[in-house]
């Protein structure tokens, strides 16, 4: 409470209206104004009994700290851009805390904004976004790779599940998740294989094909691609009839939604999973082992996708030499009961 304070300082910080500066914390804990903004932009610099000491008066304050205010003479928001394509899509959800946390932690903020699948407005929310913030993570970007090399080239920028030459990324262990997924379905006794493809633009979906084409090849087994197709539940609900006409013994839908979205559409249709085509999906969000029967998946590292991001991002913004390692994160093969052995062979 102002009526507290020092009576020199409560007058001064009463005729602002109550708003405290870090000048005023400064001369409240006895320390310079420099010490406070380095306890508060990025704790851990000073020592922990200074920063106590700071943190305390800042309380008694009831100081807020204002990062755009921070910006003017240093140019540096610390507010952190993180774009996705569908906001409704649970695989968001674990980037979303990765990524929050991991800027928490630095003394960042994290604002986001959604393309709702579009490229076009992707384009628009990275330029409404680009001149308060001090770099972007892309996850599920939807635009070509010239488009974000040129944005690149005005903020720093950190892609999730994209590879784009010359630009850092987090990417996910493709081969590896769907080498075990088919090896899975080839040991079952499935020989001929649906891929049901995410969005045109979608880069993951072209290197999940890839691998497929990869693994039927090794594997003498039979894979068709129908798409692309809606990421969504609606998506894999769709493709039914076509899905029908390849005759397939096992589906493997772009993700765990399209997935869940055919087994709906089965269902209506009364063709039972897996007695008569099993299922598959990637990346293992929740609600994958709440329908009936439970979905096979390939789980991915989605927190940690969004914590490396944002530590390859303040790496490039704090101009650090030794970046965090960009190796692919392991993805792991999540066995339920959408996958069965092929009717009339036996295990």
């Amino acid at each position: 409470m102002i009526e507290e304070l020092p009576p020199e300082l409560a007058t001064r910080i009463a005729r602002r209206g109550g708003a405290a500066t870090i000048y005023d914390i400064a001369e409240l804990a006895g320390v310079n104004p420099s010490t406070v903004s380095r306890a508060l932009s990025k704790p851990g610099r000073i020592s922990a009994r200074t920063e106590a000491k700071i943190r305390a008066a800042a309380d008694r304050l009831n100081f807020q700290f204002n990062p755009m205010a921070r910006a003017l003479p240093t140019g540096r928001s610390h507010t952190i851009g993180l774009v996705v394509a569908d906001i409704t899509n649970p695989v968001i959800f674990g980037i979303v805390r990765g990524a929050e946390r991991t800027a928490s932690a630095a003394g960042y903020t994290l604002v986001m904004t959604e393309s709702q699948e579009s490229g076009e407005a992707e384009a628009e929310a990275i330029s409404r976004l680009i001149p308060s913030v001090d770099g972007i993570v892309l996850a599920t970007t939807r635009l070509a790779d010239a488009k974000i090399s040129t944005l690149a080239e005005r903020k720093p920028i950190v892609l999730i599940n994209r590879n784009v030459a010359g630009l850092s990324s987090v990417l996910s262990d493709v081969e590896g998740g769907v080498d075990a997924l088919m090896d899975h379905l080839a040991g079952l006794g499935h020989t001929s294989v649906v891929y049901l493809s995410g969005p045109e633009t979608s880069w993951i979906s072209r290197r999940r094909w890839e691998c497929l084409l990869d693994a039927s090849e090794r594997l003498d087994v039979g894979v068709v691609e129908i798409g692309p197709n809606s990421p969504t539940i609606s998506g894999g609900r769709e493709v039914l009839r076509r899905v029908l006409a390849a005759r397939p013994t096992a589906v493997i839908a772009f993700n765990d939604l399209m997935a869940i979205g055919f087994m709906q559409a089965a269902a209506d249709a009364d063709i039972r999973v897996p007695d008569e085509v099993s299922v598959a999906g990637f990346d293992d969000i929740f609600g994958s082992e709440l329908i009936v029967p439970a979905l096979t998946t390939v789980r991915a590292q989605l927190e940690r996708a969004g914590e490396r991001a944002v530590e390859q991002l303040l790496a490039k913004l704090d101009d650090t030499e030794s970046q965090p390692g960009d190796e692919p994160l392991a993805t792991t093969l999540i066995v339920r009961g959408s996958t069965a052995t092929v009717r009339g062979r036996s295990a």
